[in-house]
């Protein structure tokens, strides 16, 4: 996810405001520490431009 945020040109607080989430929300799913919801990835993959389906298949999930 963090490359995907990168490739973009976002930082971590530029994204969370993007999803509407915490800053640290965000750098603890990046980390591995939480696992987002279905409406975060949901709402992740807008901000990413992709469909759920296709954010899950880029981290391999």
């Amino acid at each position: 996810m963090r490359r995907l945020r990168e490739e973009l040109g976002l930082s971590q607080e530029d994204f969370a405001e993007l999803v509407d989430v915490h800053r640290t929300y965000v750098g603890m799913i990046e980390r591995g520490e939480k696992s987002p919801t279905l409406g975060t990835v949901a709402a992740w993959a807008r901000g990413f431009r992709m469909r759920s389906s296709q954010l899950l298949a880029k981290v391999g999930l």
